[in-house]
């Protein structure tokens, strides 16, 4: 029987997220994961997605994540897939693309294909100077994958660089976004070890449900628009239920992050999700990013009812001047009714700032830092403002020459890499530390803090993240 079986394999596919320190690899938000708080390593859904469309297709699927170990080219030689599939983020650019051309010298026959957020701009370039890859892929992934695999021309597949039969670089057009979410797969959940993903506040394992895709707002320093378009597309509520029993049913997994660009943006959809999981009987929590000026005491209600029990604000500043020039379309006033709705409801609070933008002196930062300690959210980020290409705030560093040498995203979550107008990086550096110190060495919030800490596991969690935060160089 297990002979018939392979004869009817087509091929093996090996999609990977390369090794390096534990960072989010998801296309709009690489963010790394050591001195954070709140964030949590979360499962390479973006790859599952991609192997379950493999596995549609008739190929043999494996999938590993490496930075959190294990030895990529001895899988590599033992796997010895037809497809090599890599997930590539600006933060690990350079070392991700150094073990890909290691892995083609060592398997010449590999196919090598390459997904992230380099790759929205960065493209064209990529084939010409690194001709071992074979396709880089531009925009939405699942379904430009499947043409690779069930061997469409490359001149007429959508949404990839590659080299033609010239040896001159090639791009073909972008593929239109998907608009029906329904009709793909769910993520192959059971190609990966689950329960190394677990949520930092609570200790559970914990799966993402992408529920939705598209952002309206484009705002200055985001990639959420450029990358999955203006229009908000939903999953329906029936599709989104039918996944979380799955995850509930087959892999015991009862914890989640309801990703989206902007969750709560249809408050109807939101509700009548919220209604159709309690329906459903199923004891889950969850959490999810939310826009603060589409939040009312209605769907808070509901949120908290279905299981919610953390959402994550974009304030990004205390200044309504930042708040302006970044177009967020949020007063300070709106914000601060937001973080006391969810209060009421009792739905923890993730307040994510950013620090060092264009327009940012002594006195914006300084309001920053003041708004976050009257906000008093259960946790707080503190980010460098990070112009990733694709974003307006790229064009606007380029044109006013904030962008003074050749950029490195190693640390750029962490360590400014572009000045402000008026500070510089070194400065921006250290009001950030402080800001992090003021925050989070508050007697009242470390009181308040380790009094809701329910295991010993996230009293650990929370004690390590706050101490490297506050003693990291």
């Amino acid at each position: 029987m297990e002979d018939n079986i392979n004869k009817n394999i087509r091929g093996n596919v090996f999609l990977i997220y390369p090794p390096s320190p534990i960072i989010n690899r998801e296309d709009r938000c690489q963010q790394p994961i050591i001195n954070s708080v709140v964030a949590s390593p979360l499962p390479p859904t973006d790859l599952l997605y991609l192997a379950a469309i493999a596995e549609e297709s008739g190929y043999h699927a494996k999938v590993k994540d490496y930075s959190f170990g294990g030895d990529f080219l001895d899988d590599l030689m033992e796997y010895a897939p037809d497809f090599l599939v890599a997930n590539v983020a600006m933060p690990t650019y350079k070392s991700d693309m150094e073990i890909l051309l290691r892995a083609k010298e060592l398997l010449p026959s590999v196919k090598i294909i390459v997904k992230g957020a380099p790759f929205l701009t960065y493209n064209t370039n990529v084939t010409y100077e690194n001709p071992f890859i074979s396709y880089v892929i531009v925009g939405e992934a699942e379904y430009t994958f499947k043409d690779i695999l069930n061997g469409v021309p490359d001149n007429e597949i959508l949404g990839i660089c590659y080299t033609d039969e010239n040896m001159q670089a090639a791009k073909n057009e972008l593929r239109p976004f998907i608009e029906e979410l329904d009709n793909l797969p769910f993520p192959a959940r059971h190609l990966i070890n689950n329960s190394l993903y677990t949520c930092s506040y609570n200790g559970k394992v914990q799966a993402v449900i992408k529920v939705s895709r598209g952002c309206p707002y484009n705002c200055f320093f985001c990639l959420a628009t450029p990358i999955s378009g203006m229009k908000v597309r939903k999953r329906s509520p029936e599709n989104i239920i039918k996944e979380i029993k799955e995850c509930v049913e087959k892999y015991d997994i009862t914890n989640f992050i309801f990703w989206s660009d902007i969750f709560n943006i249809d408050k109807d959809w939101t509700i009548n999700l919220c209604k159709q999981i309690i329906d459903t009987g199923l004891k889950i929590t969850w959490s999810s990013n939310i826009k603060v000026n589409t939040i009312d005491d209605d769907a808070a209600f509901w949120m908290y009812k279905a299981g919610c029990r953390l959402c994550s604000i974009g304030v990004e500043s205390g200044s309504q001047m930042i708040l302006d020039n970044i177009g967020k379309r949020i007063t300070l006033d709106e914000i601060i009714n937001t973080v006391k709705i969810l209060k009421k409801h009792k739905i923890k609070i993730h307040n994510c700032f950013v620090i060092g933008l264009p327009w940012e002196t002594e006195e914006t930062i300084e309001e920053t830092i003041r708004f976050a300690i009257e906000l008093d959210s259960s946790f707080v980020s503190f980010y460098v403002a990070n112009p990733l290409p694709g974003t307006k705030f790229f064009a606007y560093s380029m044109i006013n020459k904030l962008i003074t040498e050749e950029l490195d995203y190693t640390n750029s979550y962490c360590e400014p890499i572009v000045r402000a107008h008026k500070l510089s990086k070194e400065r921006i550096l250290e009001l950030r530390k402080q800001a992090i110190k003021r925050y989070y060495l508050r007697p009242e919030f470390i009181l308040k803090t380790f009094l809701n800490v329910r295991s010993l596991a996230e009293f650990k969690n929370y004690f390590t993240a706050i101490l490297n935060l506050i003693l990291k160089k």
